[in-house]
């Protein structure tokens, strides 16, 4: 085998960001990641949605989430891969939870330190059911225009976490992602877009 083989000492010494990469050309790789957050992350996902089985799912719904959008992570000064997989995470497990509450398995209570994330995403159940027709009109746009709208409104990113990572300032995010909304307008048919941003 070409390049890096299944040793423990050499991946060992991979940062997380590293491996992401690498993982992209090696998917055998990203197994390393899995071992390295598994344990961490089904206990936040515990935590929130309160179910041994629903954590499960939502660690693996999470792990899915990382690989296939690996590309937008952009290692930067600052930006971790940590942040940025427990911030899929946590809106993952949201969404899940929130899911659960609209079929009557779960009533609204919450740790206190994640009440401050109730608002933000009750305010999007029902998000991931649209999410492919987002992808399928983001896929049309500049990737200036994808990039933010993707962080914005997929991975509830906030213009400050943009704008720390790409290292610019917060208006001009807010200024792209204006300008973002209306070119998703114009490419989305109909009515579509006001039912999707």
């Amino acid at each position: 085998m070409l390049g890096l083989t299944n040793s423990e000492p050499e991946l060992t010494l991979l940062s997380d960001e590293e491996l992401l990469q690498l993982s992209k050309l090696k998917p055998w790789l990203f197994g390393k990641l899995v071992e390295r957050y598994q344990a961490a992350f089904l206990r936040k996902a515990l935590n929130i949605v309160r179910d041994p089985r629903d954590a499960e799912e939502v660690v693996l719904d999470t792990f899915t989430k990382i690989y296939v959008h690996a590309d937008s992570f952009v290692p930067q000064s600052g930006a971790q891969f940590s942040s940025w997989a427990y911030r899929i995470l946590m809106n993952t497990a949201f969404t899940r939870y929130q899911k659960l509450i609209k079929e009557g398995q779960r009533f609204m209570i919450f740790e206190p330190e994640y009440e401050q994330f109730v608002g933000e995403r009750a305010n999007h159940s029902g998000f991931e059911e649209q999410r492919d027709g987002i992808e399928r009109v983001l896929v049309r746009l500049p990737g200036h225009f994808a990039y933010v709208l993707r962080l914005h409104y997929l991975e509830r990113w906030s213009h400050e976490d943009i704008a720390s990572t790409t290292g610019e300032k917060v208006g001009t995010i807010k200024a792209r992602i204006h300008r973002a909304k209306e070119a998703f307008r114009r490419e989305s048919k109909g009515d579509e877009a006001e039912a999707l941003l």
